[in-house]
Formats: structure tokens, sequence, C-alpha cells
């Protein structure tokens, strides 16, 4: 039974990893370190804390969304005096 509950929980450090971008061994740290601030130290525990952290995420990327296409167009932008600037080969 342990083994099925450490797979929902490798699943889960997998999204969370896939949709931070970052790698599953980068998310599994992620996890332990708030799973020790807050003392957690069987598998749902950590399960639930992963849960958590993958539906902020969530809510951050959805609250932001708008407001990172805005950034990158902003950045996307070229200023007045730079135009016409080419740079040669």
């Amino acid at each position: 039974m342990s083994s099925i509950k450490e797979h929902d929980y490798l699943k889960i450090c997998a999204e969370l990893a896939s949709f931070l971008t970052i790698s599953i061994a980068a998310a599994k740290k992620k996890i332990d370190v708030e799973a020790s601030k807050k003392g957690a130290r069987d598998i749902s525990s950590r399960k639930a804390i992963a849960e958590m952290l993958l539906a902020e995420a969530r809510e951050k990327s959805s609250s932001d969304k708008k407001g990172n296409t805005h950034q990158l167009d902003s950045l996307l932008e070229a200023l007045a005096e730079e135009e016409n600037f080419m740079v040669e080969d």
C-alpha cells in the first residue's frame, strides 16, 4: 500500500516540477523544505504539502498571466532611439 501512496506523491512532484519548469529533484527539495518547516514527516502530509504548493503555483500563474504577457510585450517593444539600429556582422 505504501508504494501506491509513494507513486501518487511522485506524480504530484512531477506535476509541480512541470508546472514550475524545474527538475523533479528541485520540486522534491522544495516540498521537503516546506515539510520541514511544518514538521511533516510522513508521506501523506508531504503529499498534502505538494498539492498545496501546486495549487498556489497555479493560482499565482492564473492571476499573473495577464501581467506576464504585458511585461513580455513591453520588453519586446523597440525604443524610439533603437528602432533603426542594426548589428553588423
